[in-house]
């Protein structure tokens, strides 16, 4: 049975389903020989080359799997740079087939939860408008904020590629009198830079900006900066839910590895990533 090109490759985890659209338009693409064409359908039989390099598309999908990373400041969100900056890609494990897909994407100065996937469907879903996935942020905000600037906010502001809004607002206690002020925002769309934006049409600058959940998923408040966690049978199901797919029966974790972060496992990842931080200086 046919299937479209776009969706055969984001389910063997080549990327997102957006992401092998352009790749396609793009010619970077083919199908036995000749050059792919966005909505083509292919059979299982079919020759599929991404940048001139042969494609093994497994009949069976691979175990759908995702990863929590605790992004820091000054990484960046792609797979390499020509700079030799630090990439979010960097200290991912190694997969067998396909390859970790980034869901949503965070600037270089904004830190925070930040997940990944082998599934370019689950990926697609995850971060397409339609499905109005909420994000959170935690923001620190420089210069006066009035209830009629989170008034208008929350109702909607102007940028230049559209109305954007956040959910909700929620000031933390205790800052009113300071100019930098906390606040945790909520938005169900992950433009590029969509929250400094809208508070910088405000007037106001942030300072600093934290993701610290996506859908239901809230970033584990102990994971260090720089590390990542695989996730259990269950939380990747509740994504899947929330995706509309169906759910997932194995996992590839070891018992070892359903267990919560304990100071053991978390001084190993801390060492894992002071080491790395030193091996890229040198």
């Amino acid at each position: 049975m046919s299937e479209k090109l776009q969706k055969v490759l984001a389910n063997a985890g080549v990327g997102s389903r957006r992401e092998m659209e352009k790749w396609i338009t793009g010619g970077r693409v083919s199908v036995n020989g000749q050059l792919a064409t966005l909505g083509q359908r292919v059979e299982a039989e079919d020759k599929i080359r991404v940048d001139g390099k042969l494609l093994d598309i497994q009949t069976e999908k691979p175990i759908c799997r995702v990863l929590m990373y605790n992004k820091p400041e000054g990484e960046l969100c792609s797979r390499s740079d020509p700079q030799g900056r630090s990439t979010v890609f960097d200290r991912l494990p190694r997969i067998k087939q396909g390859r970790w897909i980034a869901v949503g994407r965070l600037d270089i100065n904004t830190s925070g939860l930040l997940l990944f996937t082998n599934d370019g469907e689950l990926a697609n879903r995850l971060m397409h408008p339609s499905h109005e996935v909420e994000r959170e942020y935690a923001v620190r905000v420089f210069g006066e904020v009035t209830d009629d600037m989170i008034r208008r906010l929350k109702t909607g502001v102007k940028l230049e590629d559209g109305d954007a809004k956040f959910t909700t607002i929620r000031r933390h206690p205790g800052d009113d009198e300071s100019m930098n002020q906390w606040f945790n925002v909520t938005l169900s769309e992950g433009r590029n830079r969509e929250v400094r934006r809208m508070w910088e049409s405000q007037d106001v600058k942030v300072s600093r900006l934290i993701r610290v959940r996506y859908g239901d998923m809230e970033l584990e408040k102990r994971l260090p900066q720089g590390a990542w966690v695989e996730l259990q049978l269950k939380d990747v199901n509740a994504l899947r839910k929330l995706a509309k797919l169906p759910p997932e029966k194995e996992t590839l974790l070891a018992a070892e590895d359903k267990k919560r972060l304990d100071h053991v496992r978390i001084s190993r990842m801390r060492r894992a990533v002071r080491k790395h931080q030193i091996n890229k200086k040198q």
